[in-house]
């Protein structure tokens, strides 16, 4: 169910580059706006008391939110601010390799925390009773977060497909190169996601999460506080923001039991 969702948020903004050819940017702002605050609201709500609860190593997981946030730093420089929504105007066909390995490695990294729910219950029978009481919130509580961590990267991850795929075509690139790009792009979370489901790897689930959160703090910062030319549009953007916080506040109180 995971990896359909990630597969499928990009064939969707394949589907709408394709079938409704954008090019209205502040629509596309606004989505982007809206994932952004979405992201965010999810990291206050959900991701940071998964990480925090029940720990006495708070510096110690503060430091990952901070490699998380300056590892999104140098991909920014890789990639040209893609994530949030900047748009290249390159018109050469070759391959965009910088922005194709930053655009890669933030979806890699977003999959990470990410475990399938049957896997996630089979982990958890594999541990004694007395382990299992430990990390009680991470499989008790784990419905909440995990799914707001999987529809943010949902939300998150069609603007920024939408934006990549445009700027390939744009660029003079033939579909199926671009298309080729795309399937690498769109194949980076879900090889995150089974990555981060195997061996060593799960067993630092909190650490990676908290990479996340701070890449996360990143991108959605960053979104929200870039300002836009026009009263008119920032009120717009505004609501977008409003709307994408009250519903992963309403998705939060879904979860409280």
């Amino acid at each position: 169910m995971i990896i359909a969702l990630l597969i499928f948020s990009v064939v969707a903004a394949v589907l709408t580059v394709l079938l409704f050819k954008p090019t209205d940017r502040n629509r596309l702002k606004l989505i982007i706006a809206f994932s952004g605050s979405y992201l965010l609201s999810i990291t206050a709500l959900h991701l940071l008391p998964e990480v925090f609860v029940n720990t006495g190593r708070g510096p110690y997981f503060g430091a990952f939110i901070l490699v998380g946030f300056f590892i999104q730093v140098m991909l920014e420089y890789l990639s040209g601010g893609i994530e949030h929504g900047h748009v290249h105007h390159d018109k050469s066909s070759a391959v965009p390799i910088g922005l194709l390995v930053g655009l890669c490695l933030h979806a890699f990294l977003e999959g990470l925390p990410l475990v399938d729910a049957a896997e996630e219950h089979d982990h958890s029978h594999s541990h004694d009773h007395s382990h299992s009481h430990d990390h009680s919130h991470s499989h008790d509580g784990g419905e909440a977060w995990q799914s707001g961590l999987l529809w943010g990267i949902v939300l998150h991850k069609y603007p920024v497909a939408m934006v990549f795929f445009s700027m390939l075509l744009n660029s003079g690139m033939g579909k199926p190169k671009a298309f080729a790009l795309l399937a690498v792009f769109g194949a980076m979370a879900p090889l995150g996601t089974l990555f981060g489901g195997a061996g060593i790897i799960d067993n630092f689930h909190r650490e990676s999460l908290a990479i996340v959160i701070g890449i996360f703090l990143h991108v959605s910062t960053t979104i929200l506080f870039e300002s836009s030319e026009g009263h008119k549009f920032n009120a717009y953007k505004m609501f977008a923001i409003t709307l994408g916080l009250a519903i992963a506040g309403i998705g939060m109180f879904f979860h409280i039991h």
